[in-house]
């Protein structure tokens, strides 16, 4: 459709992997939301509302909202230091040269396989649970079905189905919200809810809570977790592909609007979701079976509709599906497994076309061909996909059987990864940024952190360190913060000491042949169907056009967008991690019934507003290709093959 109707076509590789540069703020911050929508977001958020409380998805969400908004200061920079990049690596390479770039490697493509094997881990364990399916079948078929869609249409047509399930996430989880809030027979309310909660407290308190409360942000343990968060999300947004391809096929002008939206709008996603079935799966502790001999949830006799929930189950994310299912039965389970397959399915198709993307022009352009063809690129491309989905399903199987679950891989994470944070972003956005400084932060910042997760294990444990042991709460922490932290210190102070006094001159030159593509405007061709976008035929290595510049790539702009992205995404950082959370931690406050309905009624009012934001924003600024396609079908209908476009002869560029 996209190809007959727009004259825009996946079969170019700068379509395939970029969206030729075009992307509109609106479906960019769907993608986002889409792309951040891993099966952790709904599983493991709901999994520590389901140990800690409130706490849990304010700190999950928040913990994990921050790394977007911030990232929103690198968009910025990438669009102004290397505007033509296919990847991040391929700043680190014309920066630093091959060394750094192939050290660098090593943590991006770690990385997506970790984010991939946790969505494949997490997925398949709930597919499993809620349908019966053989989980190793599972682990192949989620990554195999999603890469044929993604080779199919390339980078737009993953931002369109970004769209879509975005758009059926938020119907599902405010079908949820208002079942749980207000029709279900066994919760209903808000006060019914917060007074399950409180029987519940009373049966097993929660360890580290203010009054042993789920109704409280006074949890040690969830602000240890919300640490942990904080960190290995860094990780994963910093040295992520995915979301550098996102600020790639962004239109410069607007990527720091799309990624402030996006982050914004996410929040929503698993503070909602793990506030109405993570906490529906702690009150169904409270609520009588119906064979119950007693309705007194004290009573010894008491049977509940949910048991209490092993430490295997929840780590597993085991609270959401079980809590769907009791409230709605199979019409629950059918409903998270849909949601969940959507949230599995978008993210995995991020993680394809981003691993694809660092295959092609960081091994096959830089290392195999350097003169490829836009053939030879597309079709290195559709391979990488393919061979990335592969992988996908093997790791999932192996992390299966080694006894590594979803929820041990998320705290994980930032232990072996979090030490590249800072250093890539320097290299990124400061001109001062050590070579040498950065690698030996990375190099150091891992080995600290293994060691001190290592260490912490053994002296906590008796010196047992297994699966089981590895994985507590000081365990994590200790890693997490050894790994950022020592890497962060040693890559700053060497820069400082050593500066570099880089011009970024090389960085703008990447791939600087795109802008003579670049300078015909996507959006022109969709509004006024005349203008065929066409592929030109050179090599990846081609040499810089300096006459051809795209006026959104504005020095002064962009420097501008950089400082509002500064202001605004340190600004929105504080509120949600220090001004909000921290006075209420200390304050020990245990939310009363109205405390606790203006906690959910916020969850609600955020949730519809994000909604707006990347479900109907979107269409409203796409409104003219929306009209241009409509049109072309119709005309199809009624005259089969009137409807395909055409450009004007006067206005096509020849094709040498």
């Amino acid at each position: 459709m996209q190809s007959r109707y727009t004259g825009v076509s996946p079969t170019e590789s700068e379509e395939f992997s970029s969206a030729s540069r075009s992307v509109k703020p609106g479906l960019i911050a769907s993608g986002i939301v889409s792309a951040w929508t891993w099966a952790a977001t709904l599983l493991q958020s709901s999994a520590v509302a389901y140990r800690y409380g409130i706490s849990g998805p304010w700190w999950y969400a928040a913990g994990a909202t921050v790394q977007v908004l911030l990232f929103a200061q690198l968009a910025a920079k990438l669009k102004l230091n290397a505007p033509y990049a296919h990847t991040w690596l391929e700043i680190v390479a014309a920066r630093w040269g091959t060394t750094a770039h192939l050290f660098f490697m090593f943590f991006g493509l770690a990385t997506n396989l970790i984010v991939s094997s946790m969505l494949v881990l997490g997925g398949s364990a709930t597919v499993t649970s809620l349908t019966g399916m053989s989980t190793i079948a599972a682990c192949f078929l989620i990554p195999l079905g999603v890469a044929i869609y993604v080779v199919v249409g390339g980078m737009r047509s993953t931002l369109l189905c970004d769209y879509t399930h975005t758009t059926v996430l938020f119907a599902i989880i405010l079908t949820f919200m208002f079942t749980v809030y207000a029709t279900s027979g066994y919760i209903g309310s808000i006060s019914r809810m917060h007074h399950l909660l409180g029987e519940v407290s009373k049966i097993s308190p929660v360890a580290g809570n203010a009054g042993g409360s789920y109704l409280t942000l006074r949890s040690k343990n969830g602000l240890i977790f919300g640490v942990i968060n904080l960190v290995g999300n860094f990780a994963t947004v910093f040295e992520d592909q995915a979301y550098w391809q996102r600020a790639i096929a962004s239109r410069p002008s607007t990527t720091v609007k799309a990624y402030l939206i996006g982050g914004l709008a996410w929040f929503a996603v698993p503070f909602a979701f793990s506030t109405t079935l993570g906490l529906a799966a702690v009150a169904f502790s409270a609520v009588p079976a119906a064979n119950s001999p007693s309705q007194d949830p004290l009573s010894s006799n008491f049977i509940p509709m949910l048991a209490p929930l092993s430490q295997n189950a929840i780590s597993e994310g085991l609270p959401a599906s079980l809590a769907a299912a009791t409230l709605l039965r199979k019409s629950g389970a059918a409903a998270l497994l849909i949601v969940l397959f959507l949230a599995v399915t978008s993210a995995t198709s991020a993680e394809l076309i981003a691993v694809s993307s660092i295959l092609t022009y960081d091994v096959y352009v830089r290392y195999i061909n350097p003169n490829a063809t836009e053939q030879q690129i597309l079709r290195m491309s559709h391979a990488g996909v393919a061979i990335f989905a592969l992988v996908m399903g093997i790791a999932g199987v192996i992390f299966y059987y080694i006894g590594v679950s979803m929820g041990w891989l998320y705290t994980f994470m930032g232990v072996i990864l979090g030490s590249a944070v800072c250093p890539i972003a320097l290299c990124i956005t400061w001109k001062k940024a050590n070579k040498v400084g950065c690698i030996l932060g990375s190099l150091v910042g891992f080995s600290a952190g293994i060691i001190a997760w290592l260490v912490t294990t053994s002296a906590l444990n008796q010196k047992v360190i297994d699966v089981t042991t590895s994985g507590g709460d000081y365990e994590m922490l200790a890693g997490n913060l050894a790994s950022i932290g020592v890497g962060a210190i040693i890559s700053t102070t060497t820069s400082l000491i050593w500066p570099d006094d880089y011009d970024f001159a090389s960085a703008r030159a990447i791939n600087n042949r795109v802008a003579a593509v670049a300078s015909i405007n996507i959006d022109d061709e969709l509004e006024e169907p005349g203008v065929e976008k066409k592929g030109l035929d050179v090599s990846a290595s081609s040499a810089t056009n300096e006459n051809q510049i795209d006026p959104e790539l504005d020095p002064v702009g962009l420097n501008k967008a950089f400082k509002f992205a500064a202001r605004a995404s340190i600004v929105l950082t504080l509120v949600l991690i220090i001004l909000i959370p921290l006075p209420l931690f200390f304050a020990q406050t245990i939310y009363s019934v109205t405390g606790f309905s203006v906690w959910v009624i916020v969850g609600i009012i955020w949730t519809f507003l994000s909604a707006v934001a990347v479900v109907i924003y979107p269409l409203w600024e796409s409104r003219a290709a929306l009209r241009l396609i409509s049109r072309g079908v119709i005309m199809d209908i009624f005259s089969p093959g009137s409807g395909k476009f055409v450009a004007p002869s006067s206005l096509k560029k020849p094709v040498e």
